[in-house]
């Protein structure tokens, strides 16, 4: 349904945007992370239309719509769109709003169309409401509605839960998963946050200073980061570093680990590796020992900062009902169901391609991982 092909764009002579390529396949949805000024909201006003492209291409449903020296204009697309700031009308009622884009539709339809969404939204009988009379999940969910009432074969959203608290976003980001799926609309999502991306999207990617550092499925984000700067975005972790051995064998400051991840890694290499939190298991048998310096109360359970005896700190989690006090001395037992281990200073890995030198931090070599 979208094919991104190398697309580039430039404000004068600066990059916004740089090589980036992607595809999302009819009812899918993905989203695009990554922090202020990464180029994400560029890319999707370049898909929307509103901003013209310097090279590449972009096809929707197999029409190409933006090449270098071709733009379609965006009301011809068939794209629909979900702003940051919400954007209702404030002198219309919810019906009115819902069924703004659908000028040519006949009145009947129209009513039915407003019905069926709001039921959807789990606004019902809302159609004579006014936006201020919402709450901000409501008018969220109204200025959905309204850009899904003329069934667009695409659907783009910018930020579109930013405006409101954790709790409402994880909720509304589930739902809206959900009633994309039942509209069997594909979508595009671009957030800072990556528990709206877990929740809601099928791909996901990472971008940083205009490029696509990685385009896989939340799981694979998560567990098989292929560069240092989505492992450091993507959830909680800290990067350690480690020589492999004569054995094939990582050493680090959490011990000798052995993993199948390390094959093929020659003796002596100097390696960074991954270690998230659920990859450290608080054991009181455990021989490393460390200790700890702060508890992070998360629901279920508590994130632990524990400092090793070297003062390397490292992420572990436990259930919130065994409480371990600040500055307790624990045992820590590695427990890596996926290793991901990545060159350090520009050293070359078997199988992977060697980076140049440069001053661009996102320009990594790619992970091995299990």
């Amino acid at each position: 349904m979208l094919q991104l092909e190398n697309i580039q764009v430039s404000f004068g002579v600066q990059p916004i945007v740089q090589s980036v390529s992607l595809r999302l396949a009819a009812g899918e949805i993905g989203c695009l992370l990554g922090p202020s000024g990464c180029g994400k909201t560029t890319l999707l006003r370049s898909i929307a239309g509103f901003q013209a492209i310097q090279d590449g291409r972009i096809s929707i449903d197999n029409i190409e719509m933006s090449a270098a020296g071709k733009q379609i204009p965006a009301e011809q697309r068939g794209v629909g769109m979900v702003f940051q700031d919400i954007a209702l009308f404030p002198h219309l009622t919810v019906a009115e709003n819902i069924s703004f884009g659908m000028r040519k539709t006949r009145a009947s339809e129209k009513q039915q169309r407003v019905a069926e969404l709001l039921e959807r939204i789990g606004l019902p009988g809302y159609q004579k409401r006014y936006p201020h009379e919402l709450s901000g999940g409501q008018q969220q969910r109204v200025a959905l509605a309204r850009a899904l009432a003329p069934k667009p074969r695409l659907l783009l959203l910018d930020e579109p839960f930013s405006s409101l608290d954790a709790e409402l976003r994880e909720k509304l980001a589930i739902e809206v998963r959900q009633l994309l799926k039942q509209e069997q609309i594909t979508a595009l999502l671009v957030t800072h946050d990556q528990q709206e991306a877990f929740a809601m999207a099928d791909k996901a990617g990472v971008m940083y200073q205009g490029e696509l550092l990685q385009w896989e499925t939340p799981y694979q984000l998560y567990h098989t980061p292929r560069h240092q700067l989505v492992a450091d975005f993507i959830g909680h972790g800290v990067l350690l570093q480690g020589t492999i051995n004569a054995k094939g064998s990582l050493a680090s400051p959490l011990g000798m680990l052995q993993h199948q991840s390390l094959e093929h890694i020659a003796p002596g290499t100097p390696v960074s590796f991954l270690v998230r939190p659920d990859d450290i298991v608080p054991d009181a048998q455990a021989t490393l020992k460390g200790r700890i310096k702060s508890r992070g109360f998360r629901g279920a359970f508590n994130l632990y900062t524990v400092e090793l005896p070297s003062g390397i700190e490292v992420l572990t989690l436990s259930p919130s009902h065994e409480q371990l006090e600040v500055g307790a001395t624990i045992g820590l037992r590695p427990e890596f169901d996926h290793l991901v281990v990545f060159a350090s200073d520009h050293c070359e890995l078997p199988g992977l391609e060697q980076q140049p030198p440069t001053d661009k931090p996102m320009l990594l070599p790619e992970a091995q991982s299990a």
